[in-house]
């Protein structure tokens, strides 16, 4: 990358600067390769922070079916971690984890569940996860809040197998005029549901798979306490990337950190053969770059309250513009 003029002598945001088109041969971005090259190894170079209301086990199924990946908090007890890596591990790569409910669910409660989906149903299943019909928003419209699901559910939906592609699902729901797929295993026990847009998205994006071809996940283990024991744990549980986080990353505790959960990763590493990188931060300079690496990171967090969410420049009145700081 160059500038068109000489270098700015302040910095810069993104918000500050366009990018100059030029001569391409790319005839489409679909044949762009964005796969990450940082170790991550990530279809798409997408990361979901590790803040509390924005990452969790959800975001970081959906996330990771699109080919990025999310960071599960540091402020989360290591065995709710380990549930949540378990439950990602076991969720299906194509298909959406649904919302389940029995038949004597009442209406409320499964309006109450609705919302939590963007395509607004819910799965009717029996005790043994067999589906038994599906129950959208428009069914329940002028219906009693204490009828049952089972009153309102549409039995007649769209079935597919555990190894339908996109291009199935999409077109058998095109053919059925059908809003959601289900798709069941070989003993016709839930596997997920999709929607035709999802088709199109799942043909689209590769999802972010670990060696087992399940979908990927990272978390954060924080810079304080004892971060070695909480990394192995969190190793042993198969999480994919570790992050060292805090708000300033160049100070000696994190050199520490990262010194003390190099030889655990390392350590892993040569018992299994299965390599989980290290990410640190947060840093603006390219000194806490360097530090951080000779310290044992493989992959740098850059940027110190840059995200929309972020008040720690507000609050403190530290950080730096962005764009200058990752050019950096």
């Amino acid at each position: 990358m160059r500038f068109l003029t000489s270098r700015p002598a302040y910095d810069l945001t993104y918000h500050d600067v366009f990018m100059a088109p030029n001569r391409s041969n790319v005839t489409s971005r679909l044949d762009v390769d964005l796969t990450s090259t940082d170790g991550l190894n990530l279809p798409l170079p997408l990361v979901v922070a590790n803040m509390t209301a924005i990452s969790g086990r959800r975001m970081a199924e959906t996330i990771a079916r699109r080919g990025g990946i999310a960071v599960l908090p540091q402020d989360i007890p290591v065995d709710v971690l380990t549930q949540s890596i378990a439950r990602v591990k076991a969720a299906p790569t194509l298909f959406e984890t649904p919302i389940t409910v029995t038949a004597t669910t009442t209406i409320g409660e499964a309006l109450n569940l609705m919302s939590k989906r963007a395509h607004g149903a819910v799965v009717v299943i029996d005790e043994n996860r067999i589906p038994l019909g599906l129950v959208s928003h428009s069914a329940t419209v002028g219906v009693d809040r204490y009828a049952q699901v089972h009153e309102v559910m549409t039995s007649g939906f769209a079935l597919l197998g555990p190894d339908a592609t996109p291009q199935e699902v999409f077109d058998t729901l095109s053919a059925t005029r059908q809003r959601l797929a289900i798709s069941v295993d070989h003993d016709s026990s839930l596997i997920g549901v999709m929607s035709a847009k999802g088709a199109l998205r799942s043909a689209i994006y590769r999802p972010a798979l670990d060696a087992q071809a399940r979908l990927k996940i990272a978390v954060a283990i924080g810079i304080s306490g004892d971060a070695p024991g909480r990394a192995e744990a969190l190793l042993n549980a198969d999480a994919d990337v570790l992050v060292l986080d805090t708000a300033h990353g160049h100070q000696q505790r994190m050199i520490d950190a990262l010194s003390a959960v190099r030889p655990v990763r390392d350590a892993f590493e040569a018992k299994t053969g299965r390599r989980a990188p290290l990410v640190a931060g947060n840093v603006v300079t390219a000194e806490g770059v360097n530090d951080l690496i000779e310290a044992g990171a493989d992959v740098i967090k850059v940027g110190v309250g840059p995200g929309a969410m972020c008040t720690t420049r507000m609050q403190t009145g530290v950080g730096r513009p962005q764009f200058s700081a990752v050019l950096e």
